[in-house]
Parts: structure tokens; sequence; C-alpha cells
């Protein structure tokens, strides 16, 4: 018994011995664990004061500075005035095709008028035609209006134009502010008023395309039979028909196509030049934009 009781009193003194490091290896975790917190926070405050001072450099050192962006608007606002110099020469030609049709427009007004006539009393165009008679009459009068609203339009961008390219041959690529300036006045005045030709260009095309698309019907008409041509001229005039109104109307028809498929090709080109110059400008106005903003900086630097 007393050997028993030996060797339980050794074995609790071996168990109490082997508590008493556990205990303290726990005790002394939670304090490393919190100075290994502190020392990776520490870490991180200083890689953050780091970036904040390279965001800072970097922000105050851009990487392209004003005078390189102005010198790129340079660049783009004397390629601009190379299209447009090439706009000019085909929007002088609109201009007399715009002039041309005005007068051929108000000379067609008599075989549409002698059309909406002859509908109303005889049976001799089709349905569709005869429904459309006093619709064309309409067609001509607002056809005239447009083509003199067309031809504003084109005067006023040929002034613009001019103002633009002997400014941009002027320009000074050492004068930012010069070059600034320019760029306003293509966004304002020479973006605008070539906007503005483009869409009286293309109703000025859509009245020519309808009005060759009339008179060739109308020929059709009259080319067969000399009922319909009888017909209108009495009701016009009272008078027998002149066979040289039929030859002047065919005339007309082929001067008509021919000009109008000149107009229209030119007209593709412009179209074309006015996509690709629309985005240069508004880059132009980034770029200007930027240049006066890093100016600003600057300028809030030095204070």
């Amino acid at each position: 018994m007393r050997v028993v009781g030996y060797i339980m009193i050794c074995a609790l003194l071996a168990a109490g011995l082997c508590t008493v490091p556990a205990l303290a290896e726990e005790a002394a975790a939670p304090d490393a664990l919190l100075n290994q917190q502190e020392s990776t926070l520490g870490e991180l405050a200083k890689e953050n004061a780091l970036l904040k001072d390279k965001l800072h450099l970097i922000e105050n050192s851009p990487a392209i500075t004003s005078e390189a962006l102005a010198r790129k608007n340079y660049l783009r606002l004397r390629e601009i005035a190379v299209d447009v110099k090439t706009q000019r020469q085909t929007t002088t030609d609109f201009a007399g095709f715009v002039t041309w049709m005005t007068a051929n427009l108000s000379g067609y007004s008599k075989f549409v008028e002698a059309g909406s006539v002859a509908a109303g009393f005889a049976r001799f165009l089709p349905i569709p035609y005869a429904g459309q008679a006093s619709l064309l009459s309409k067609f001509v009068s607002q056809g005239v209006l447009s083509l003199n609203a067309a031809s504003v339009a084109i005067t006023r961008y040929l002034a613009t134009s001019q103002q633009f390219i002997t400014k941009a041959e002027a320009l000074d690529p050492a004068k930012p502010a010069e070059v600034s300036d320019l760029a306003r006045f293509a966004d304002h005045e020479l973006l605008k008023d070539m906007n503005d030709a483009q869409q009286k260009l293309v109703a000025a095309s859509e009245i020519s395309t309808s009005s060759l698309s009339f008179l060739e019907t109308l020929n059709s008409y009259i080319g067969s039979s000399d009922a319909y041509w009888n017909k209108t001229k009495s009701l016009l005039s009272g008078k027998e028909p002149d066979k040289k109104e039929k030859s002047f109307l065919s005339e007309n028809i082929r001067n008509l196509r021919d000009r109008a498929g000149n107009f229209n090709a030119k007209l593709r080109l412009f179209d074309e030049t006015a996509r690709k110059d629309g985005p240069l400008i508004k880059s132009v106005i980034a770029y200007d934009d930027l240049v006066r903003e890093l100016g600003t900086r600057v300028a809030e630097a030095k204070k």
C-alpha cells in the first residue's frame, strides 16, 4: 500500500510539473501575437505613407505638359485646315448647283400644275399620281424654300471656313493662347456651320432626287401618247401643244440627272470629311481643357 501511494504521489507531482510550462506558454502567446500585429500595422503605415508620397509626386509632376498638349492641338488644327480647304472646293460647286436647282425647280412647277389640273378632269394619269398631284405642287414651293436655306448655309460656311483657314495658317505653335482660341473657334463656329451646311445639302439632294423621279415619271406618261400633253396644254393656255415642250422636258431630265449625280458624289466626299473632322475638333477641345486645367494647377502650386 505504501508503494502504491508513493507511486500516485510521484505521478501527481510529474503532472503538476508538466502543466506549469504549458500555462506559461499560453500566457505568453497573446503578447507575441499583439507584438506581431503591431509590427505588421507599422509596416503597412510606412507603405501607405510611401504610396501617398508617390501619388503626390505624380500629381504635381504630370507626364504630359501643357506645352506638349498645345503642340498636339496645333498639329490637329493644321490637319483640320487641310480638310476644310478640300471641303471649300466642293462647297463652291454646291452653291452653283443649288442656285441652278432653285431656278429649275420653279420652272418645273408648270408641269406639276398641269398634272394637277389634268388629274381633276381626265383619266389619263394613274391613280397614284392623281392623288399626289396636289402634294407635288406643295413640294415645289417648299423645295424652293429649302434650297434657299441651303444657299444661306453654304454662304455662311464658306465665310466661317475661310476665317478658320486664315487663322490656322497664321497660327504660332509657341503661343498656346492662340492655339486655344482657334480650338474654341473650331468648336463653336466652324463645326456648327459645317454641320448646318451638311444637313441643308442633304435636304437639297433629296429635293433633286424627288424632282428627277417626278419628271421621269411624267415623261413616261406623255412619251407614249399625246393625250395627256394635249389636255394639260389646253387647260393651261388654251393653245395647241408645242412639241418643243416635250424635248424641253427630256433635256431637263438629262441635265438634272447628270448634275444631281455629280452633286451627290461630291456630297459623299463632304460627308466623309465632316465625319472625320467632327471627332477631331472634339478631341482638340478635350486637350485644350486639359491645358487649361494644368495651367490652373501650376499657378496654384506657385502660390
